[in-house]
């Protein structure tokens, strides 16, 4: 089974041989039917069909392309703005790479940066919306992973794209990353160009127009994941210059582990190893036997890890060595005081308001 990074450089065509290019021509092969299939399906949903509307707005956080695009950090951001504003919001995803009757790890690791926030995981995210409203009486719903999930009406669609592979290699998956057709931007109400901060100026403007082609009105958004300080599996921050100049080890289960190395550089860490997890990989006593024995072999001060992988191994060390996960905060580029307006026109009116209205 290839990695996220192997399966990067076969699909953007820097993996080179007479295999290679048999397994990219099969599998541009399938690519074309399951394209088709999902432009289909968003013509019948475009026309209105199946979709379900609820009595509270509904903003969805999604994707264009598989992989991690920093979903997490803006839902997070999204809701502390929500709170900040007195809205009592919930949070809804299917739970992807959830065991049974477990929260996922996306779930455990906004649960302790959100704990007044109800999360609620359901692959029919139409009864989740239900049960928000009615049990939690939530005035606002976010729909984190919902760019796709067509069948609950949303009131505003944020779209996030990785600056270091917006538009999935050009091809839909299994052929490329993208979901569906880069024509699905015509959706979105908003684009956030996600890790901004590791392209230029030229590259920014390059990848707005092109998405201008397909989203005209769209808001526009660049952010970055600023890297915030170091945490523990029991609950310590320490700054980010606690492992500068030392020897570490890197691992991470994640859909884009560039990222995670693009955060680290900006450490000042001695990174010796790096080793990559699927996404959402379960950690296994074989996987935690694995990285004491690794990090031993390379002799490292300590090994760091995602806050995603932190929350699922849930330990402050490795055998004898520490275990710190890396926590990064959203900063923004350009257009927050735009998403912010749009956020407004969402916020429920308050008791002045609705008599004055009345």
């Amino acid at each position: 089974m290839l990695s996220a990074s192997e399966f990067r450089e076969l699909a953007s065509g820097r993996t080179r041989g007479w295999r290679a290019t048999l397994l990219r021509t099969l599998l541009r092969l399938i690519e074309t039917p399951y394209a088709w299939a999902m432009r289909l399906r968003n013509r019948a949903y475009d026309g209105g069909q199946g979709i379900v509307h609820v009595t509270v707005p509904v903003i969805s956080v999604g994707n264009l392309t598989l992989g991690g695009t920093g979903k997490t950090p803006l839902v997070a951001w999204i809701a502390r703005w929500l709170r900040a504003h007195d809205v009592r919001v919930t949070l809804i995803s299917r739970g992807y790479g959830a065991e049974a009757a477990s929260p996922n790890d996306e779930a455990l690791e906004l649960e302790q940066q959100l704990p007044d926030v109800p999360h609620l995981q359901n692959a029919d995210r139409i009864a989740a919306a239900q049960t928000a409203i009615e049990e939690f009486d939530c005035q606002i719903i976010v729909l984190d992973d919902g760019f796709q999930h067509r069948r609950l009406a949303r009131d505003f669609d944020l779209v996030l794209l990785d600056a270091s592979e917006p538009f999935g290699l050009g091809h839909v998956f299994p052929r490329g990353l993208l979901r569906e057709p880069v024509s699905g931007l015509r959706r979105a109400d908003c684009v956030v160009l996600s890790r901004a901060d590791m392209i230029d100026a030229d590259a920014r403007l390059a990848i707005r127009r092109h998405v201008a082609r397909f989203a005209p009105h769209a808001t526009w958004v660049e952010a970055c994941h600023a890297p915030d300080a170091w945490l523990s599996a029991s609950g310590e921050r320490r700054p980010l210059d606690m492992l500068a100049g030392q020897r570490v080890g890197a691992f991470c289960g994640l859909g884009n582990p560039l990222g995670f190395r693009h955060s680290l550089e900006a450490c000042g860490l001695i990174v010796v190893g790096f080793r990559e997890f699927p996404d959402h990989h379960p950690y296994e006593r074989t996987d935690v036997e694995s990285l004491i024995a690794w990090a031993v072999e390379l002799g490292v001060t300590a090994l760091v890890c995602t806050h995603k992988d932190l929350v699922k191994l849930d330990t402050d060390r490795l055998g004898s060595t520490p275990l710190w996960a890396l926590g990064v905060r959203l900063d923004f580029l350009a257009g927050q005081t735009d998403l912010e307006a749009e956020l407004t026109a969402l916020l429920p009116l308050s008791e002045e308001q609705a008599r004055a209205d009345s």
